[in-house]
């Protein structure tokens, strides 16, 4: 709790959390950041190429299969396609 409400003063102050000084960070925050990072690289993709809607979809979607334990790729195949995924048309 104390490690959110710091945050949030950060964010308050202006400053982002991600301007914090890698050595002030354990190795899970700095792992974390990394992950957020990769997410808003995606974020940015997905909405430069297919738009907000489809960004914005794809992650709901993808958070309504976490809590259940539902894989989001299908790992089977070797591919790591998404689950389901359409095959492109080969024309």
């Amino acid at each position: 709790m104390n490690k959110i409400k710091s945050v949030e003063n950060i964010v308050q102050a202006g400053r982002a959390p991600g301007l914090l000084q890698q050595s002030q960070l354990s190795e899970e925050d700095r792992s974390k950041d990394a992950f957020f990072a990769q997410i808003a690289e995606l974020a940015e993709a997905m909405i430069a190429r297919h738009g907000r809607d489809f960004a914005i979809g794809s992650f709901v979607l993808a958070a309504k299969f976490i809590p259940g334990g539902k894989p989001l790729i299908n790992r089977t195949d070797g591919g790591g396609e998404a689950a389901g995924a359409a095959k492109p048309v080969r024309t």
